[in-house]
């Protein structure tokens, strides 16, 4: 008999007994940022092969593309072969469907109208916002909110969106994400497809750090050494630069350039040494570190030079404000270098800071013939400047206020830095006005909101997407929600999905985590590792860099770079535990926890086989038996055993840090364990 005869009734078996199966409820979709007003209703929209769109917008406005983007991501997220291809002003509805109404085209300044409404109906969806940045937020809100039809028929692919009224706009005008692309270099492709990501959670400025010891990433046609001499080749076009603002305004973001100095200034005088305060042969840093190089404030020329470099730059970036860092500088080279000591006394400056003062000061009238902002961190809040510069405070939110207080506008970035690996929950309680604020409402109104602040000394293009998401999204919503949205478990269970959904924008926090993994086994089965991996958790804020080790020619391919913040698989067995505290004498969470221990087990021979094939995996064999060990104290424990091994010492070498990674489950075994 014929092969594909065989198999006819068994499909048709599976194809009865799947409509049969009744439908697994799922929870509601909420979106992240959740919104300020949610009111459901009775009944749903109904999304299938016939939806349509029409809008009424002005010519110019960014909804256009925008909402052909949207079609294009329905279309990809359900399967519908929709037959509106691209929508046009003379679309109009001659059925139910989504009608956009904007009433005009924004500029992007901060604190413009964001916000919209949606109505959803069974008969139809109307999005309508005062500027076309809001109906583009109304979007991803309509997207996140897509779900499987409640009434379902095998014979058509229909989704729908719960019948509600969204009325929604942002907390703070000023919520953004810096990207570090001097230290390690971001091409093109990362930047956009995280501009995509954030465009998809609220975010609405990009804060580009273009200037550092470790590479000048901007082409200057006026100094092209700069670029030339201070980049390794690797650098971005002013077309390229042109080519991602545009992009950027497209989906409503605004972006804004850091060029550091005084300090953090090594690649700008590998080309122009006489910006230096010290004579000496420059070469690009290649470590990671505050260093002593710092451009000279004494010197005319110093000032001559930055007028022609912003000037230029002024005309690249046409956003009213500019990030001029000034941060850590050390002040060696300036207390090395007799002349400037000579102008300190001449100058009545008793101080180091007050001599990077007097530096921003000669800035001061440069911004202002550009018509720019100055931006800077929390070391350009000194007596002295005015206050229409804006304090970006990486100390604090107490610097923050003090700011605030004395009449500066100023952005959080503290408790946002998302390169030090800290879990979503961190970021996501850390705000920058809480409840208890002592601020008063005029004060308050000068915290424009917050950055988030992707520094890349340990990231390169295949592992950055994973360092930034899902936990930015957790961040938008700090920044987007009203401040007593603060439910830590309902934004983990958003997050998970949002994490699925930014895979549609080509981010890779998902994806190259497996790739990484095979090219560590080379090639072998990875799930040995994978296991590993999801149960640790690279070492947070400057650990992993505590030994010096790292260079910007060092492998980020290893499992500290394979491991992410809130490790996926510590996450789900920490909840577990939880459940079965909860319910000692449930024999099913027993089993499950069993079930998982015994895994652990016997993953240590897996992992051992695999490492001996792998030698780069041999650094985290400790690892792998320390969670052997701890697996076999939980078992014990569970079956009601004695322990077969000595509990106290099982414990202290599973908490310490192995190949740059620490074991996130050792708490929650403990717990499992009798008390000695």
């Amino acid at each position: 008999m014929p092969r594909v005869l065989v198999a006819l009734p068994l499909l048709l078996l599976s194809a009865s007994t799947l409509f049969a199966t009744p439908r697994i409820l799922r929870p509601e979709p909420t979106p992240i940022p959740l919104p300020r007003t949610t009111v459901t209703q009775d009944g749903e929209f109904l999304i299938d092969a016939g939806f349509r769109v029409a809008v009424q917008a002005p010519s110019d406005s960014r909804i256009w593309a925008g909402t052909n983007r949207f079609l294009q991501r329905l279309r990809n997220r359900t399967g519908l072969f929709l037959p509106q291809g691209r929508v046009a002003s003379t679309d109009t509805l001659t059925a139910p469907g989504l009608q956009i109404q904007v009433e005009q085209t924004s500029a992007l300044t901060v604190g413009v109208d964001e916000s919209y409404a949606l109505t959803v109906t069974p008969t139809g969806i109307t999005l309508s916002a005062p500027t076309d940045l809001g109906a583009l937020h109304g979007l991803e809100t309509l997207l996140q909110l897509l779900k499987p039809a409640s009434h379902w028929n095998p014979e058509v692919l229909a989704f729908a969106i719960r019948a509600a009224t969204i009325n929604d706009a942002p907390r703070f005008p000023w919520r953004g994400l810096m990207i570090d692309s001097a230290r390690h270099f971001l091409p093109i492709e990362v930047i956009k497809r995280n501009l995509d990501g954030m465009a998809a959670v609220k975010l609405n400025v990009l804060h580009w750090h273009l200037t550092e010891d470790q590479g000048f990433r901007v082409e200057s046609k006026v100094f092209p050494r700069l670029h030339e001499m201070g980049s390794d080749g690797d650098f971005y076009t002013q077309e390229q630069i042109r080519d991602i603002i545009a992009y950027a305004d497209a989906r409503g973001i605004r972006v804004y350039p850091e060029f550091d100095i005084p300090g953090h200034a090594t690649a700008w005088l590998v080309g122009h040494p006489e910006l230096a305060s010290v004579p000496r042969d420059y070469a690009i840093e290649r470590k990671w570190g505050i260093f002593d190089p710092a451009m000279d404030p004494t010197k005319e020329t110093t000032y001559e030079f930055l007028e022609k470099f912003l000037t230029e730059m002024a005309g690249l970036f046409p956003d009213p404000y500019l990030h001029i860092g000034g941060d850590e500088v050390n002040g060696k080279d300036w207390n090395a270098a007799p002349h400037i000591k000579a102008y300190m006394e001449e100058n009545g400056i008793t101080d180091l800071h007050a001599l990077q003062t007097r530096f921003n000061q000669r800035l001061l009238p440069i911004f202002a013939k550009l018509n720019k902002r100055m931006i800077g961190w929390d070391e350009t809040f000194q007596p002295g400047m005015p206050t229409n510069i804006v304090i970006h405070s990486w100390r604090g939110r107490e610097a923050m206020e003090d700011a605030a207080r004395q009449g500066y506008q100023s952005i959080l970035s503290n408790g946002y830095y998302i390169d030090l690996m800290q879990p979503a929950s961190f970021h996501y309680l850390n705000d920058p006005l809480p409840a208890d604020t002592t601020l008063t409402a005029e004060e308050a109104a000068r915290v424009l909101g917050g950055e988030a602040t992707m520094w890349s000394e340990h990231v390169t293009p295949e592992t950055v997407d994973s360092r930034i998401w899902p936990r930015l999204a957790a961040i938008a919503e700090r920044l987007w929600s009203p401040v007593d949205v603060r439910d830590v478990e309902s934004m983990y269970e958003r997050l998970d999905t949002i994490a699925v959904q930014l895979e549609e924008h080509g981010l890779t926090h998902i994806k190259n985590r497996r790739m990484l993994a095979r090219r560590l086994t080379r090639g072998l089965d990875p799930e040995p590792l994978m296991l590993l991996a999801d149960l640790v958790e690279p070492l947070k804020i400057y650990q992993r860099n505590a030994d010096d080790s790292y260079t910007q020619f060092s492998p980020y391919t290893l499992l500290p770079d394979l491991a992410i913040a809130d490790a996926p698989g510590a996450r789900a067995f920490k909840r577990l535990v939880q459940l079965y505290h909860n319910n000692p004498a449930n024999d099913s969470l027993q089993k499950a926890l069993i079930d998982v221990l015994t895994q652990w087990r016997d993953n240590h021979a897996k992992f051992g086989a695999l490492a001996f094939e792998a030698p780069a995996l041999m650094e985290a064999y400790g690892l792998s038996y320390a969670l052997k060990d701890l697996a076999i104290l939980g078992l014990a424990a569970l079956n009601h055993e004695p322990s077969p091994l000595p509990q106290d010492k099982v414990l202290a070498l599973a908490r310490e840090p192995v190949a740059k990674v620490e074991l996130q489950v050792v708490d929650a075994v403990e717990s499992l364990l009798p008390r000695q």
